[in-house]
């Protein structure tokens, strides 16, 4: 019986290669880190800090950048920038609050130079057209500040986030003025920001049906308070009404205005009544002055 050679001894195992730098992923924006987490949009490898969260996994910074370009930014109902915060509603709000605090300080020389003076108007002073709008029933008095601080902060917010803050601002100021001209024409003297707040109750009128809704609550509100404004002694008529009807034709121009070329459409309605406005100061004589010529000098 013949023996078996032995079996062949197998050669020695080689240690396992050591993987190269291109074996190990790294950061497409940060080389130098490490990474085997890939941007979902165009799968380059992120490190943490590039990393953005998305809807499903991550994407990276450009990805995003990208993706916001092409996303068009969110607009207010009637356009513009969408309102998070309403801040022009804040600001007058602080505004009024602040001119009666200086009431308090000094409430006849505030009142001498800012009120609404019909006669000073027409010698020039056309600064009382705004300035007045800011300023309320003297000390010790207040349900006239917190009477229309309160109507603003109620209906300003929602109209400022259906309008958009610059439209809310040309609607809120433009009422005031045309308060203002009111007062001018058909009386003497007045102070306070009814104008502009009659202004806003015809504007929310005039959204409400716009967008369907049921306006017969708004409508009972504008009646009722047109009813005291006749009714309650030591109100303006001249300037609710005044700015009644001038927030009213604003809003209809900002709300009914067509989707093509609204901007230019809006703006240019807005500054077509602010030109009226203007016209009718410096073309009529106030009539609780009678005598003066019909054209200022």
């Amino acid at each position: 019986m013949t023996s078996q050679p032995p079996p062949p001894t197998p050669p020695p195992a080689e240690p396992p290669a050591h993987p190269g730098p291109e074996a190990v992923p790294t950061c497409f924006r940060h080389p130098d880190r490490e990474t085997y987490v890939r941007c979902q949009r165009c799968e380059r490898p992120i490190c943490p800090d590039c990393m953005r969260d998305a809807a499903v996994g991550h994407q990276c910074v450009e990805c995003v950048r990208e993706g916001n370009r092409a996303v068009r930014p969110a607009q207010a109902v009637f356009g513009g920038a969408a309102v998070a915060a309403p801040r022009v509603t804040w600001t007058l709000l602080v505004i009024n609050v602040l001119a009666y605090a200086a009431e308090f300080v000094q409430p006849a020389q505030v009142l001498r130079q800012f009120e609404m003076w019909s006669f000073g108007v027409y010698q020039g002073e056309w600064w009382r057209l705004i300035t007045s709008a800011f300023l309320h029933a003297p000390p010790p008095s207040l349900w006239h500040i917190v009477f229309n601080m309160w109507a603003l902060y109620a209906i300003g917010p929602e109209l400022e986030r259906r309008l958009g803050s610059v439209r809310f601002a040309t609607l809120y100021l433009l009422a005031a003025l045309g308060g203002s001209v009111g007062i001018y024409l058909f009386g003497q003297e007045a102070v306070g920001a009814s104008g502009a707040i009659y202004g806003l109750f015809g504007a929310l009128f005039v959204v409400a049906r716009r967008l369907g809704y049921d306006a017969r609550g708004v409508l009972w509100l504008i009646g009722i308070n047109v009813v005291l404004t006749f009714v309650v002694a030591n109100i303006s008529w001249q300037g609710h009404l005044g700015g009644l009807v001038t927030g009213t034709l604003v809003a209809a121009a900002f709300a009914y205005a067509p989707s093509r070329n609204r901007t230019v459409v809006q703006f240019g309605a807005a500054a077509a009544i602010l030109l009226v406005l203007v016209l009718l100061v410096m073309l009529l004589p106030p009539t609780a002055y009678p005598g003066l010529p019909a054209i200022t000098g």
